[in-house]
């Protein structure tokens, strides 16, 4: 075998010189362009030397960096990947230090934090590359959320990068009723490589970006000006800052410090390999979550874990144009959709509220239980749905149409408090009539009538007791003193509201007569302007 192989170079080698030689013998003119074919570039020994012929002078730095630049060997996987391309000054200090102790001795935490990364770091990595960012900023979701994309913050931050609701706007993440766009793993990402670069472009550090990304740039802004106007240096290490903050730079460095030499801290990274995750797949018609992951042929879990800012058991297509899908499964997905004729692709749907009602009425418009609505669209208690409101409901066979684009980037889900009133009974004056008890107490005279069986022009004689439904909280305002005799109710003292606007239904033990109604039929009692002055009940 070697004999033949060296008999093969030697031909090879002896071909090479002939075309050597015919180069030489032929014309200087053709020399000067491109071969048919080739790369254009002559042959070494063809053609003399060009010497320069002005002075040298070195290259500019932003001149001498070409992305063009290929190292010799591809990345052995997304760590090494990761690593080379490592832009940020180290920062070195005692709370460094600090956080790879607390993160070395724990194994078990590095070992679910980095797993999970599995399924979206590559995406990351190949954004910042683009951006020609640091690429230390793909372990920044270990800091902010572990990677978790359902992680939820006490003040509301949510996501893999905890965008707080505001921000998230700002950077355009859609954040309505049928999904939150500071969960999804594409627009997230798009979103907090923007802001990043923006405070990058206002500090020109990046650990000073960083905490302005951790405190807001506000917030950065004002310490760095502080320590200017008392003469101090303004580098992230010398700010006056919340202890979050000032634990945030060194969290990420000591995570930093273990990728870059798992070894030294004992430490084993589990094995991601340098390739996509996952592909986009165009969804055209409305579809079930469920029926989607069972397309894939992927578990339910790894579904909702690639496409978490869907937060209800439909996708609507005119509001998630794509979804994320396993690399393999992608092609399955595109296949069993295209087949599936087993009926509907979604059995659920949007209905816009047309005016202001009742939970239960809604459940019974929408063909729902009452349980069933409130855990589907999460309504709280004593709350009326308002006008306008968007709710998720089923999808009766006959309806043909997905949910409108409108509707789909539109969509929200409004409420008021639902107004707890009670049977009362209140003496009638001298020329007391239907009309002057519904002024007196901002009622409608029909339902003042229909209470007491009388016409709507009725006039009561002084002293008779005159049934009238009043809200809880106006009734202790009445009985406050307003000049209006004290309210009789069925036995029992009304209680004061709940923070919220509406009662408890403790408030009315058994035995009285409690009614809810919509705020848009009753309204709060206008107190009577003869004689007295206002009670401070004011909270």
């Amino acid at each position: 075998m070697k004999f033949i192989a060296a008999t093969c170079l030697a031909g090879s080698l002896v071909l090479a010189g002939c075309a050597g030689t015919n180069n030489n013998s032929s014309s200087t003119s053709s020399s000067s362009s491109p071969q048919a074919g080739g790369t254009g570039s002559k042959i070494a020994g063809s053609a003399a030397p060009i010497y320069p012929r002005d002075s040298l002078s070195p290259l500019p730095s932003g001149q001498a960096h070409s992305q063009s630049v290929v190292t010799l060997a591809p990345p052995v996987d997304m760590w090494d990947r990761i690593r080379r391309g490592f832009k940020m000054p180290n920062l070195d200090s005692d709370l460094v230090r600090d956080r790879e102790q607390w993160y070395a001795s724990r194994p078990d935490y590095i070992q679910r934090m980095t797993e999970r990364s599995n399924k979206y770091i590559f995406h990351i990595v190949e954004e910042l590359e683009r951006r020609n960012m640091p690429t230390e900023l793909a372990l920044l979701p270990y800091i902010e959320s572990a990677f978790n994309p359902q992680a939820i913050s006490s003040a509301r931050a949510a996501g893999m990068w905890q965008f707080m609701p505001a921000t998230g706007t700002d950077f355009d993440l859609k954040q309505n009723i049928f999904r939150d766009d500071r969960r999804d793993v594409v627009a997230s990402t798009r979103a907090a490589l923007d802001y990043l670069q923006k405070l990058y472009g206002m500090f020109g550090d990046w650990q000073l970006a960083l905490a302005a990304y951790n405190w807001g740039e506000g917030s950065v802004s004002r310490a760095i000006a502080k320590n200017q106007r008392l003469g101090l240096p303004t580098t992230y290490s010398d700010l006056t800052m919340p202890a979050e903050t000032r634990m945030y730079v060194p969290k990420l460095q000591a995570v930093k410090n273990i990728v870059a030499n798992p070894q030294a801290f004992n430490t084993e990274l589990p094995l991601i390999a340098n390739h996509p995750y996952f592909q986009t797949v165009t969804l055209t018609r409305d579809l079930d979550v469920e029926l989607a992951a069972k397309l894939a042929d992927v578990r339910l879990d790894d579904f909702r874990a690639l496409n978490p800012a869907a937060h209800k058991p439909v996708l609507i297509a005119a509001g998630t144009p794509q979804i994320l899908l396993p690399w393999d499964n992608a092609a399955v997905f595109q296949r069993n959709f295209d087949a599936y004729s087993q009926g509907q692709y979604a059995s659920w749907t949007a209905w816009v509220v047309p005016n202001t009602m009742t939970v239960a009425d809604a459940a019974q418009r929408s063909g729902m239980s009452e349980a069933d609505l409130r855990a589907m669209n999460n309504v709280p208690p004593r709350m009326l749905i308002k006008a306008g409101s968007t709710l998720i409901v089923p999808r009766g066979a006959r309806v043909k149409e997905d949910v409108a684009a409108v509707v789909a980037d539109g969509g929200h889900l409004s409420f008021q408090p639902e107004i707890v009133t009670r049977r009362t009974t209140v003496k009638a004056g001298r020329a007391d009539s239907v009309a002057s008890i519904a002024r007196r107490y901002n009622l409608k005279p029909a339902n003042v009538a229909e209470w007491n069986d009388v016409k709507p022009n009725h006039a009561f004689k002084r002293g008779y007791s005159v049934v009238v439904y009043l809200p809880v909280r106006a009734t202790v305002a009445t009985r406050a003193g307003t000049g209006i005799r004290p309210v009789q109710t069925s036995h029992v003292a009304a209680a004061p509201a709940r923070r919220g606007g509406a009662s408890s239904k403790a408030a009315a033990p058994r035995g009285s007569n409690v009614a809810k109604v919509p705020a848009s039929s009753k309204q709060q009692v206008v107190r009577e302007k003869r004689g007295g002055t206002p009670a401070k009940k004011k909270r």
